[in-house]
């Protein structure tokens, strides 16, 4: 068998976005492949040739995909994108959206890894302020009736308290890992979902993000000619992607009892409220699919507005706290030698 390199999630919304552009220039999907080889690194050549032998015999795209272990929601796009015909608009949105997100990730790291790296150098410094240096200091103010000083309180109380908080941090990851292999992969797709919009701060990502997906990926179903019945048909028949099987199925089983479509929607809790007055509005202009894909790409924008401002929130915080750290332990030392030398 063909040794595979794991594609990084640039590599692969650079693919896809490359796919999708050769495609809205009018290349068959088969010829764009055969054209992006020469573009790749060699270690990539010999996939792509893979990739378009099983294209020609006959195997989904998606599927091929899933073989190379891309992304799910990139496979999701795909497979949505070949029941409806618009490869080349879905490709460019899905890397575009897989892109955003790994420029995020990697905004994330380098906000982060600064910050950590100067917290292991202040702790190394906490521990030796706080067993060597700052008791041989506080013996010599005890003697000469020096009354601790804030910092110096600071310090130790920080050195009493940090243990304490790493083992909370164990102990709640052990719990978080328990609960997860024991009882939270045990529920439906659907039922985990629920759950996870639940999360503080975590939450409304997750459910901008399903609205998103969903609401893209139904208005390209109806705008390719589909009724509402037919797309969420197909949203059950996407093996890859368990949880929006399972919405096609739910959504399905409650319009057959008569119930309607927005209704249904305002009943998850893993959807944005407005999408169901979307819906309503889409339904009476008669424009639902225009609708829905307006409202998709108002979904990732307020995405992208939050991430940014909660990045932009981290790193400042970090940096307060190392530097709230390093005076304390500074002046636990400094303040006490001030007083002895006004004494002399």
């Amino acid at each position: 068998m063909m040794k595979q390199h794991k594609w990084t999630i640039q590599e692969q919304g650079y693919f896809l976005k490359k796919t999708g552009d050769l495609l809205s220039r009018g290349y068959p999907l088969a010829e764009a492949l055969e054209s992006l080889v020469h573009q790749l690194p060699s270690k990539r050549k010999q996939e792509i040739a893979q990739c378009l032998s099983e294209l020609k015999e006959g195997y989904p795209f998606y599927q091929i995909l899933s073989n190379m272990n891309f992304n799910k929601s990139l496979i999701g796009y795909v497979f949505f994108a070949e029941q409806h015909g618009g490869l080349a608009s879905a490709f460019l949105e899905g890397s575009e959206m897989i892109l955003k997100r790994g420029k995020d990730a990697e905004k994330l790291k380098k906000l982060i890894s600064y910050p950590l790296f100067l917290m292991i150098i202040t702790s190394f410094l906490f521990v030796f302020v706080e067993n060597t240096l700052l008791p041989r200091f506080s013996s010599l103010f005890v003697s000469m009736k020096l009354q601790p000083n804030f910092f110096t309180k600071v310090v130790y109380l920080f050195g009493d308290f940090l243990p304490i908080f790493l083992i909370m941090i164990i102990l709640c990851v052990t719990i978080l890992l328990t609960y997860y292999l024991f009882r939270f992969r045990k529920h439906s797709p659907l039922d985990q979902k629920r759950k996870l919009v639940r999360i503080p701060i975590a939450g409304p990502f997750f459910r901008l993000y399903y609205t998103h997906f969903f609401a893209v990926q139904l208005s390209y179903l109806l705008s390719g000619g589909l009724s509402v019945y037919e797309a969420l048909s197909l949203f059950e028949q996407n093996e890859k992607q368990p949880f929006y099987k399972g919405i096609g199925k739910a959504i399905k089983s409650h319009l057959r009892r008569g119930d309607k479509l927005e209704d249904i929607l305002n009943g998850f809790p893993f959807f944005e409220r407005e999408l169901s007055n979307i819906i309503r509005h889409g339904q009476k202009n008669g424009r639902l699919d225009q609708e829905l894909n307006f409202f998709s790409k108002h979904c990732l924008s307020l995405l992208e507005e939050k991430t940014e401002k909660h990045l932009k929130l981290i790193q400042p915080l970090l940096y307060l706290l190392i530097g709230f750290l390093i005076v304390s332990m500074y002046l636990a030392v400094l303040l006490p030698m001030f007083h002895l030398l006004e004494g002399f």
